[in-house]
């Protein structure tokens, strides 16, 4: 049932809404990214003990990946019923299953427990996590963008953006504090999972937030003047074939940096360049906090000078920058939160900044869920998923400027598609 739109008189409608998608989405990605800070850290150690240190690492990496792969699933699902039934339902349930999963990893046995059954069930909840991240992200962003009134949707959208960079500082600053507390021993003991069983609390506090939302109008006027649409799904691969490969093109290179820049980098510097634990989480854990600043700064941006060229100079500057990313690493511990801060908070940003309304603004009101959810949600099957993995095995081959020319390839493929992209912030949903 769709509820009535209204608002107490002389407050702002759109404040509560985009609050509450901040905080959900930052709980949400606080639990996914527990999963890549442990797979870069520890999970090769207490999963996978039997395995040299680099099988060991890529079957850690391997497991994270299954977590992207659950996400078009997810998105898909999620997406089908966002737009029959609304974006505020699909929200409960995703911060649900997520928070269940999440806790779940925390009372895991491992290896050492009951041996090759460890790493199933490692693999079994992560895809179960998977599936809440991928209906997660279409239904913040809608409700926020959906709220928004026209000239403040890259802002407004940029909101749940932030709880990326909200959620990444918080699983790494739990990370950082637990290791730097406690012995080697303890932490792979015991302390590696308290960060999994803290999920529990936040998504309490995630479900009182959220219960209290309204549908947005958006889709209220969609239920009253067009119906909802059969399924949502195919009409999406009919009806904007071309927003979807470009969508994709678009998402693809800024998702590849993400997790170069905030997995990878962590095992990298740690057992390459032989940087202290502390000084890499440390260096993501600044990028992430300025990543508040940053993502907000490039949505406002692209409101005054439009999604494309703010998206563009982001792909080019992310392009160039990425040989000097590893330049800069190799010059000193002290250089690490300045090359993430860089590579993550300047490039990566100013795409990632504008992306939520972006991509909602490809698609009309009735099929909106199912496509922008597919476009971010499928292409980090092949681009985030696979990145610590494909970066990890280039490195161990030829060395980090083959990483290096990874992650200029994927932005090229989004420089590209950000060419063939229409401009959009003008424009009505």
């Amino acid at each position: 049932m769709i509820e009535a739109v209204g608002h107490p008189r002389g407050r702002d409608p759109i404040r509560p809404v985009i609050l509450a998608s901040f905080i959900g989405t930052t709980i949400e990605w606080y639990d996914f990214f527990l999963y890549g800070t442990a797979a870069a850290l520890v999970f090769n150690k207490l999963f996978f003990p039997t395995l040299d240190p680099l099988a060991g690492t890529l079957s850690a990496y391997g497991t994270f990946a299954v977590g992207f792969v659950a996400r078009p699933i997810g998105g898909a699902v999620f997406g089908h019923y966002g737009d029959r039934l609304g974006r505020k339902t699909m929200l409960v349930w995703s911060l649900m299953i997520m928070g269940v999963a999440t806790a779940l990893i925390g009372f895991l046995p491992t290896y050492a427990t009951i041996g090759v059954w460890a790493p199933v069930l490692l693999v079994a909840v992560r895809f179960v996590q998977g599936i809440g991240i991928g209906g997660e992200w279409g239904g913040a962003v809608l409700m926020a963008v959906e709220h928004s009134r026209e000239g403040k949707r890259g802002l407004h959208g940029s909101w749940p953006q932030m709880g990326v960079p909200a959620g990444l500082l918080l699983s790494t600053g739990v990370f950082a504090f637990l290791t730097g507390r406690l012995s080697e021993p303890e932490f792979l003991a015991w302390g590696w999972r308290v960060p999994f069983l803290l999920s529990t609390l936040l998504i309490a506090i995630g479900l009182f937030v959220r219960l209290r939302l309204l549908e947005t109008p958006e889709f209220s006027r969609q239920i009253e003047t067009k119906g909802v649409p059969a399924a949502p799904l195919l009409d999406v691969f009919r009806q904007h074939p071309r927003e979807i490969l470009v969508g994709m093109g678009m998402r693809f290179g800024q998702n590849v940096l993400f997790y170069i820049f905030t997995v990878f980098v962590l095992s990298y510097g740690e057992k390459t360049l032989h940087y202290a634990k502390s000084t890499m989480l440390g260096g993501v854990a600044i990028g992430a906090t300025v990543g508040l600043f940053s993502i907000p700064l490039f949505g406002a941006l692209s409101d005054r000078l439009g999604r494309r060229p703010v998206y563009l100079a982001g792909a080019v500057v992310s392009l160039l920058y990425a040989f000097p990313f590893f330049w800069l690493l190799e010059r000193g511990a002290a250089l690490v939160p300045i090359a993430i801060v860089l590579g993550l908070n300047v490039g990566q940003d100013m795409m990632y900044g504008p992306q939520a309304a972006y991509f909602s603004e490809l698609f009309a009101t009735r099929v909106r869920y199912s496509g922008a959810s597919l476009v971010y949600q499928l292409t980090s099957v092949f681009s985030g998923g696979l990145a610590p993995f494909i970066a990890t095995l280039l490195l161990a081959r030829y060395g980090p400027y083959a990483v290096a020319a990874y992650m200029a390839a994927s932005c090229a493929l989004s420089v590209v598609a950000t060419l063939f992209a229409p401009e959009t912030h003008r424009g009505k949903l």
